[in-house]
């Protein structure tokens, strides 16, 4: 009968000799670690150009997160203040 153990047996053989779920734990990648910013870089200003293309349309270019963002806008007075649009162009 030693033979014949079936699949308990042999998942009690794989707990004994390690497993095969140690071996899956091991070979997984550590978790990514991101570096937080500096807090004078996000509230420095010059980091953010605008142009206007149009009489109520800008153009937005921005470093957010490391990546370059262009943001296009049109916008609208309201009460003696320009406010942009619900959505992009």
């Amino acid at each position: 009968m030693s033979g014949r153990g079936g699949k308990r047996a042999a998942a009690a053989r794989e707990e004994e000799e390690g497993g095969a779920d140690d071996n899956f734990a091991q070979q997984q990648p550590p978790a990514k670690k991101y570096a937080k910013p500096d807090n004078s870089s996000s509230d420095n200003s010059d980091d953010i150009v605008v142009c206007e293309i149009g009489r109520n349309r800008r153009v937005t270019v921005r470093n957010w997160r490391g990546k370059i963002n262009v943001d296009i806008r049109e916008f609208y007075p309201k009460d003696g203040n320009l406010l942009p649009g619900k959505k992009g162009l």
